[in-house]
């Protein structure tokens, strides 16, 4: 037979919290939200100004696109680290809005749906901004790189980064949330109506149009869980 004792370091310390004890949920994934959605604005504002191969005095000319596009060091070095900072907190924002969303909507496909949608745009962003070192080098040299190769690279910057289709599913997924209380009404009829344009548009031949809006919705849905989700942190 065997006798079990239990001896605590302190006695005078309860091992169970008091009741009414209350502990803070953490806000910092929203803070990377906020963070993400500007970056996200920076990182397409940029990427449209790279527009050697959109100037109607250089069309057809591509050695003089290239000799243009070493003319935007700065910028795509700007639109690189914006466009990075905005992937990596997209990730944080996407994991912190699942854990929201789950810790209220038992079995629903919300959570899923919202951090799939964020965690998929990172990953489009990393690539939008994956050939960065290798031609922002290139075109530093003349003769380095090959015209039509960096024409080439020149439509990946103008286009890949603005794909944010998937972040609407963020959007509706909040509306799906809201529907079942999970969060507060007026947020999910934002997510619905931003969440909502994004995919309407990414869907369209006017995708790129969704790297305007999608940023947008990131922050306004952070600002939201950072200022106004005071219920859920009340109830914490």
């Amino acid at each position: 037979m065997s006798v079990f004792t239990h001896n605590p370091a302190r006695s005078d310390v309860s091992e169970t919290p008091s009741a009414g004890t209350t502990h803070p949920a953490p806000r910092g994934w929203a803070v990377a939200g906020v963070v993400a959605g500007l970056a996200g604005l920076a990182s397409v504002v940029l990427s449209g100004m790279v527009d050697p191969v959109y100037r109607e005095d250089l069309r057809g000319d591509a050695q003089g696109m290239t000799d243009a596009l070493g003319g935007k060091v700065g910028i795509l070095l700007g639109f690189h680290t914006a466009t990075m900072v905005a992937a990596v907190a997209l990730l944080v924002f996407g994991i912190g809005l699942h854990r929201r969303l789950a810790a209220r909507a038992t079995g629903s496909l919300a959570p899923g749906l919202a951090a799939g949608g964020l965690v998929g745009t990172a990953v489009v962003l990393v690539l939008g901004a994956g050939l960065d070192t290798e031609f922002i080098s290139g075109v530093m040299q003349p003769g380095l790189v090959q015209p039509s190769a960096a024409v080439f690279y020149n439509h990946w910057v103008g286009t890949i980064p603005w794909c944010w289709v998937l972040a609407g599913l963020a959007g509706t997924a909040l509306h799906t949330a809201a529907r079942g209380g999970t969060v507060p009404r007026w947020l999910g009829r934002f997510g619905l109506v931003a969440g909502g344009l994004v995919l309407l548009l990414g869907v369209s031949p006017l995708q790129y149009m969704a790297g305007f809006v999608a940023p947008v919705l990131v922050v306004g849905a952070a600002l939201g869980f950072l200022v106004g989700d005071r219920a859920f942190r009340t109830a914490r």
